[in-house]
């Protein structure tokens, strides 16, 4: 469980627990940084692995990002996302999971915070793409994309939310949806997570193929 100290993390380790699970919490509060491919050599198999990790810029003007917050914001949401299924499909067996926490931005596009919904767009993307690969393995990966959730996330922003009569899930609410995706027979799918509806699993809408040729004709590669 990465990013587990706190947030959405917290409440998935304690879903676990209460079940009787044993967890074992990856956070950067105790020295586990997701974007360093080193830190995942010492990373064991399991059963069921929740890659929640993520951070925001909040820079909504792009001309005000700086090289470092990009650079972090890619490192702990791409590429903690990509180390750590790297590591875990080389090392879980058959039967395994991988849940991994994406958000609604990487479905719609998020113009408060640009990096964070390319972060999530990526997101989305790497773990439909890479499902196949794993499935080959007899490991399912399947992800969770909530709306806004309140958690130090929201810091400085929460009193807005309020004002506007605007619902926050709570982070169990997103645990909830994890373990449902966790134990989903598909693949590389994606549980849409908003305050007041179940968790409903997305609907990628398909794109137009080739106009010659035969149907139904899919890349060779």
């Amino acid at each position: 469980m990465t990013g587990g100290a706190s947030g959405i993390g917290r409440a998935i380790v304690e879903r676990l627990e209460a079940e009787g699970a044993e967890v074992r919490v990856l956070d950067l509060s105790d020295g586990f940084d997701v974007s360093d491919p080193a830190a995942w050599e010492s990373v064991e198999p399991a059963d069921l692995a929740c890659l929640n990790a993520g951070v925001v810029t909040r820079a909504a003007e792009l001309t005000e990002l700086t090289d470092e917050e990009y650079r972090r914001v890619v490192g702990a949401n791409v590429d903690g996302v990509v180390y750590g299924v790297r590591r875990l499909a080389a090392t879980m067996a058959p039967g395994s999971a991988i849940v991994v926490t994406a958000s609604l931005a990487g479905l719609i596009p998020g113009d408060g915070d640009v990096i964070y919904t390319l972060t999530k767009h990526a997101v989305v993307g790497f773990v439909r793409a890479v499902a196949s690969q794993l499935a080959a393995r007899g490991i399912r990966i399947n992800m969770v994309n909530p709306g806004f959730v309140d958690t130090p996330m929201v810091d400085g922003l929460r009193n807005a939310f309020t004002e506007a009569g605007f619902p926050l899930l709570q982070p169990g609410d997103v645990a909830d949806a994890v373990l449902l995706a966790a134990r989903a027979e598909e693949t590389g799918q994606a549980w849409v997570v908003q305050p007041g509806r179940k968790p409903l699993k997305f609907r990628f809408p398909n794109v137009p193929g080739p106009r010659v040729g035969r149907r139904g004709m899919t890349p060779p590669v």
